[in-house]
């Protein structure tokens, strides 16, 4: 019996990875993300994390357009430290979710170049152009297509998410870091942070957040260079018995400088005994 070969389309691992991203946006809200077309005219539009490193005068386009978001919204001119920290933040936390929120969904984790993902100053809207760059373990069926690393195990996947969130966010924090007035470890600790929450949120979403909060304790178990620390959840109880859980942020959104009475509830400079409250209403 002979058996005839097939080689995958070109553009096979784009369009696969297309489909993650649309699943992911349509399940997140908050995921401000347009997925475009390779060479379209949308995937041109904004500015992506490769010109923020190269030309200062992009970077300082940035960071006014988050201040005047900030201004916009909740009537406040923020310092230019925290109209930057404020726009990493943003940048990280939704970087980091379409990599591991496709991690989650799929066991597969797509590497995003900076140059691929860009954002429109005026909406804060993202356009992201999938890309060829994808890891999986070896018994999917997407390892089959041109290109794709494979893998041996679930660690070794973990591995990859944290490594393809790393190359991507650390010649931005190289270049933003003097405009944030924030050393390295409080950088990492932001993004590590949103590595982290962005697991959470999805979980929360999907009714299934016990399993995302050890999927991504698993993902950061502890420190694992160059994230200052893990993800370090614990619970808390509420006076009906129900087991909440929560966290301590590594680093610093600087929310609390625009809105201290409404600081996130997994600020550091929140206690758990606020955090309680909270919960209870």
């Amino acid at each position: 019996m002979s058996v005839a070969l097939t080689t995958p389309p070109p553009g096979a691992v784009a369009r696969t990875l297309r489909d993650a991203y649309a699943r992911l946006t349509e399940l997140c809200d908050v995921l401000s993300v347009r997925i475009a077309e390779c060479g379209a005219d949308e995937a041109r539009a904004g500015v992506s994390a490769a010109e923020l490193v190269k030309d200062e005068a992009v970077l300082d386009a940035f960071v006014a357009a988050e201040a005047a978001r900030i201004h916009d919204r909740h009537g406040t001119v923020p310092r230019r430290d925290v109209a930057a920290s404020r726009a990493l933040h943003d940048y990280a936390w939704s970087v980091s979710l379409l990599m591991s929120g496709v991690w989650y969904l799929e066991r597969r984790v797509p590497r995003i170049r900076p140059e691929d993902l860009r954002l429109d100053l005026g909406s804060a809207r993202f356009t992201l152009t999938p890309g060829s760059d994808l890891a999986c373990l070896a018994d999917d069926r997407t390892a089959l297509l041109p290109g794709v690393l494979t893998v041996p195990h679930e660690e070794a996947l973990r591995v990859e998410l944290r490594a393809a969130v790393a190359d991507h966010m650390g010649p931005l924090l190289d270049a933003m870091g003097p405009v944030t007035r924030r050393r390295s470890r409080a950088l990492w600790g932001m993004v590590a942070d949103d590595l982290v929450s962005g697991i959470w949120y999805l979980g929360r979403t999907l009714g299934r957040e016990d399993e995302a909060v050890e999927a991504a304790t698993r993902l950061l178990p502890t420190a694992v260079a160059p994230y200052p620390d893990g993800a370090d959840f614990r619970h808390l109880t509420t006076d009906d018995g129900r087991r909440h859980p929560t966290r301590t942020r590594t680093g610093c959104c600087m929310y609390y400088t625009i809105r201290p009475a409404e600081a996130c509830g997994t600020c550091p400079r929140t206690g758990d005994a606020e955090r309680l409250r909270r919960l209870q209403g």
